[in-house]
């Protein structure tokens, strides 16, 4: 029975000394606006709850000299389902040995099951509770050296602006954070939410979330070796015009054996990875050479640019005309 009763998202921002107001602001302004997009659509939409939390009450001074105050010490802050752990302008090792409370918070929250969101330097306090022993991790590139000195036992990915492990995020930059926001609001509200808020805070292209981030357990090849020949041809075929049923019987095998497999073996079916690699390849021949839109789409296997501009509407909600405006903005000209 509907009583009428909003189910809440419970949020916490951690807040200390020093540490970057956008990081901050910028979670919660997006969080915000996908909760206002989605209770548009629907009235029974998950509400927020968002507080921001101290080791006490004083006031907390950023770098930008905005004092912010917290609603709750953490003795009295109720169980979040998120917590934010903002990045810090200096060198975090100062500050962390100001705020043991805060960790050992932090590590009674996750053991508890909240999901930690550690942007920057911040992800030294969740580093410093020892939860991401043993787990993925990323930090602000200036200070990669010193982590891995400090936290040995942490399997520290510089490569990557973003790691997914169990119930921990870590962004390298203020940009991946707002990428694992967005994420974050299209596991909760949408993906219609989702892009809603990206393209309002973030106009330009950007690569999916599932590009740039490293998850913990996530393998880049399977068992399945036949499965992986036929999704090398495909890398290999874009421009191919044969059937979904011409593939199956150029590797002896059955259409429904072949997508009962590459389902197993990918989770998606053939048809699903084949869109996924031509829209990738679209992408960057859009970006990076002058061919018009309908020799495009001849490179990636559709006989009518129509296809492609359906294919585009479909996964990003723009054209592949407005795709390589967009991207090309973002390039310096020459003088």
């Amino acid at each position: 029975m509907n009583t009428g009763k909003h189910e809440k998202i419970k949020v916490a921002l951690i807040l200390y000394n020093h540490m970057l107001s956008t990081s901050v602001s910028l979670p919660v302004e997006m969080l915000r606006a996908g909760e206002a997009f989605a209770l548009r659509k629907n009235k029974t939409a998950k509400r927020l709850s968002i507080e921001m939390v101290g080791e006490d009450l004083s006031p907390v001074t950023t770098r930008a000299l905005i004092k912010l105050q917290p609603d709750f010490n953490i003795e009295l802050a109720s169980k979040p389902d998120f917590i934010f752990i903002p990045s810090l302008w200096r060198n975090p090792r100062p500050l962390l040995k100001k705020h043991p409370k805060i960790i050992s918070w932090l590590k009674n929250m996750w053991l508890d099951g909240t999901t930690l969101i550690g942007g920057g330097t911040g992800v030294c306090f969740i580093a410093e509770s020892g939860v991401l022993d043993n787990h993925p991790a990323t930090t602000h590139w200036h200070y990669v050296e010193q982590f891995k000195r400090a936290y040995p036992k942490v399997k520290l990915k510089p490569d990557f602006f973003i790691t997914q492990s169990e119930r921990m995020y870590c962004a390298a930059s203020l940009n991946a954070l707002a990428d694992i926001v967005v994420h974050i609001i299209h596991q909760t509200y949408g993906e219609e939410a989702a892009q809603h808020v990206e393209r309002n805070f973030s106009h330009e292209i950007r690569k999916p979330y599932e590009d740039q981030r490293y998850l913990e357990g996530a393998v880049d090849r399977h068992p399945d070796e036949l499965i992986t020949q036929i999704q090398f041809w495909m890398r290999t075929n874009l421009s191919t015009t044969i059937s979904l049923n011409q593939l199956a019987d150029d590797f002896s095998i059955s259409q429904r054996t072949l997508t009962r497999r590459f389902k197993i073996a990918t989770g998606k079916t053939p048809l699903e990875y084949w869109k996924k690699i031509r829209l990738e390849a679209a992408q960057e021949l859009l970006a990076s050479s002058n061919l018009s839109i309908q020799e495009v789409a001849f490179q990636i296997g559709y006989q009518d640019q129509a296809n492609l501009t359906r294919l585009f509407k479909q996964t990003m909600k723009i054209t592949p005309r407005e795709y390589r405006a967009t991207v090309r903005k973002k390039l310096f000209s020459q003088h």
